[in-house]
């Protein structure tokens, strides 16, 4: 079976979506030909009481001790950096990416998931507090160990991803080969600081695209690629970053390529996005079976040259 391009995002599993619905929808996930399931430490501190992350990882290391031989099918992406220091503390004061805290948190993981190792450790976002050179090489030395495969980094300035790159060889190490950032067919204008903006270096851009382009071996995940369910759901509305000319154009073009194959906008915005040059896979989380269903057929649909031409042209 060919490989989805796409990541089930487990951020809010065993927080605001039960285990039994989490269970049934990472079941039908697997079952469906997916292999990636996408969490982070951190997650999701914001809707725990306890005001700390961990849930998500331990609802899949549940999962994981209930279906035996699915480590086998899956591949796990988790993340370090985000998680507060103390309950409500994020975003002033987060764990960071210091030596310790990635030999703590890769520990931590891996038995709250009950596995061996992490295929994709991400560096959740920046920490200028800390050198790059003690994080690139903890990275490495984990990757070196085999107690986590491949190394990404999410929500990094492009010239941060690129020195990181140089240390990793200067140092003889594992480096980056994940981007991951948040990205839609939808652009919000530039320079937005806001709630939904809270990563300053957040977005994929087109220097990012450029980047993957050149650099083949550097994959690109996006994460909110549905917008919170906005390109469907009238109670909720675009944020007001994206209430500019640019997107009244792409909406229309959207409506009408959805129109024309007889699938929703959103099945339309993952076939973009994963049939685009690079391709993107995106992150995409979803609470319920139909929205699942939804997404699997959305990344595993193909538009035809002229909608696609005509997507890329209301850009």
């Amino acid at each position: 079976m060919t490989e989805l391009k796409m990541a089930l995002g487990a951020m809010l599993f065993g927080t605001t979506i039960d285990e039994r619905t989490s269970f049934a929808l990472l079941d039908q996930y697997i079952d469906a030909g997916g292999q990636w399931i996408d969490t982070a430490d951190c997650y999701a501190f914001w809707v725990d009481p306890s005001g700390h992350g961990g849930k998500s990882e331990e609802l899949l290391g549940r999962w994981f001790a209930q279906r035996p031989g699915v480590r086998d099918k899956v591949k796990v992406a988790t993340k370090v950096g985000c998680e507060p220091l103390w309950p409500g503390s994020f975003p002033e004061h987060a764990e960071g990416l210091s030596a310790k805290v990635i030999d703590q948190a890769v520990e931590t993981s891996l038995q709250r998931m009950g596995i061996d190792h992490v295929d994709l450790y991400l560096a959740h976002r920046d920490d200028l507090q800390t050198p790059l050179e003690e994080t690139v090489a903890a990275f490495g030395k984990h990757a070196a160990a085999g107690t986590i495969g491949r190394i990404g980094l999410s929500n990094y300035a492009l010239w941060r991803v690129e020195r990181a790159r140089g240390i990793a060889e200067r140092l003889g190490v594992t480096g980056p080969t994940a981007l991951q950032l948040r990205y839609s067919y939808l652009q919000p204008r530039p320079f937005v600081r806001n709630k939904a903006h809270d990563h300053r270096f957040g977005w994929i851009t087109d220097e990012f695209l450029d980047y993957a382009q050149q650099n083949p071996e550097q994959e690109l995940f996006a994460y909110s690629p549905l917008m919170s369910g906005s390109y469907e759901r009238p109670d909720r509305p675009f944020q007001e970053a994206f209430d500019h000319p640019g997107t009244t154009r792409r909406l229309e073009a959207l409506t009408q390529a959805a129109a024309d194959l007889g699938v929703t906008r959103s099945e339309v915005v993952l076939a973009w996005l994963t049939g685009g040059s690079p391709s993107v896979t995106p992150v995409v989380g979803v609470s319920t079976p139909a929205q699942l269903t939804q997404a699997l057929s959305g990344v595993q649909l193909t538009l035809p040259t002229d909608v696609r031409t005509k997507l890329d042209e209301a850009w």
